[in-house]
């Protein structure tokens, strides 16, 4: 099925460009899903370093202890200890790595009954395993079936499949997902996170294939009643919009409650653009200029990529009166510093960092209760103290 050749080059080229590159950390233009803060991986590293300047001097002595311990004949224990600082020690070495799966698979399969611990290594052992970007011996131990149940955290799902999305190791990522749902912990079959990352994979595969993959799994979803990430249904009507249906992508993008997100507004106009309805584009142009935002909120913006095919489409169609109105409401939008050089694709693929998104909310409470103070009568009513609840402690 013939693809919209300009739609082609605002969502695919970056993408394509991309996969025929190996994976690099340092590359601006490859980096993972989620953020550090996000999958808890800053937090991880600041342990590890705290744990390495306490093992400065028996490190290698620490090391050996643990390969004696994990030799068949051994009949040592594996501490939870043991295992936690070996984990924070680990370098990004084959001995290191190796020792770090040995300790777990002991660990693991030892007497249950003694180990009265609650610390729980999924996640830690998963960011180990990013941190060093090591994806196949990621995958390889989740796999394993002497861990089995080991992994089985949401958070250690969301972190190993975002170091295979990392890089590139984009059916991987289906095969992982399909193991969660298999699995459904919690009693959870989609898990929003996981599900966001499957999209983001077929997505950037961008074959028939997967068009009817997340298709399925959009009507698996909706039998179950989940309510999807924004990211997901943006992903998703990306994805129909380069696989050549627009009728699901407008479908998809009808599903978001808030229409005045920028990735949400330029795929409807991407989608209606090959959908031949300018008109009903151009009223998502006027509706975002006659939106009246305050000062400290940011603007309705449009890539301008997405204006430009529209007005390619306008031009083409030989109605004068339309692009008439097309270059007025394009020389406001300009005139308002609405329109951005930012590619789509970017937008679309941008990192999603919760850290941050728990900071702007925590600023919106913040004004929405000096609001209600300044606004109420009753001055003399007691606060509760905001300091009486003791910080919780986080895991690495």
């Amino acid at each position: 099925m013939a693809l919209c050749l300009k739609t082609m080059r605002f969502l695919n080229k970056p993408f394509l460009m991309s996969m025929e590159k190996s994976f690099n950390p340092s590359s601006i233009d490859v980096r993972c899903l989620f953020s550090q803060a996000a999958l808890g991986v800053d937090a991880f590293l600041r342990a590890k370093e705290k744990t390495k300047s306490l093992f400065i001097q028996i490190d290698k002595k620490f090391k050996q202890k643990m390969v004696d311990f994990t030799s068949e004949d051994s009949k040592n224990m594996v501490f939870t200890e043991d295992l936690k600082n070996m984990i924070f020690l680990a370098e990004n070495d084959d001995f290191d790595i190796e020792l770090v799966e040995k300790m777990t698979l002991k660990f693991n399969n030892q007497n249950k009954e003694l180990r009265f611990g609650t610390f729980v290594f999924g996640p830690v052992v998963m960011r180990m395993y990013h941190s060093l970007n090591r994806p196949f011996e990621a995958l390889k131990v989740f796999k394993n079936p002497e861990l089995d149940g080991f992994f089985d955290q949401i958070m250690t799902y969301q972190v190993l499949m975002d170091l295979l999305y990392c890089n590139k190791m984009y059916d991987e990522v289906k095969e992982v997902f399909e193991i969660i749902k298999s699995k459904q912990v919690m009693g959870i079959k989609f898990h929003r996170n996981t599900v966001v990352l499957v999209s983001a994979a077929c997505f950037q595969k961008n074959t028939p294939e997967d068009w009817t993959y997340l298709k399925n799994l959009w009507l698996e979803m909706n039998e179950a009643s989940h309510t999807p990430m924004r990211k997901t249904i943006t992903y998703s009507a990306a994805l129909a919009i380069q696989q050549d249906d627009p009728h699901s992508a407008v479908e998809l993008l009808a599903k978001v409650p808030n229409q005045n997100y920028v990735t949400i507004r330029n795929l409807k106009i991407l989608a209606l653009d090959k959908l031949n309805r300018p008109e009903d584009a151009i009223l998502i142009l006027k509706g975002s200029l006659e939106k009246d935002l305050p000062e400290h909120v940011n603007k309705a913006s449009f890539c301008d990529e997405v204006i430009e095919d529209m007005k390619s489409t306008i031009e083409k169609s030989g109605n004068r009166e339309m692009l008439n109105e097309f270059t007025k409401l394009e020389q406001q939008l300009i005139a308002q510093q609405r329109i951005t050089s930012q590619p789509l694709s970017k937008l679309i693929d941008s990192e999603i960092d919760y850290s941050l998104a728990t900071k702007n909310q925590q600023l919106r409470n913040n004004v929405q209760r000096s609001d209600r103070l300044a606004s109420s009568f009753r001055y003399d009513r007691p606060q509760r103290n905001q300091y009486s609840r003791r910080e919780g402690l986080s895991d690495a």
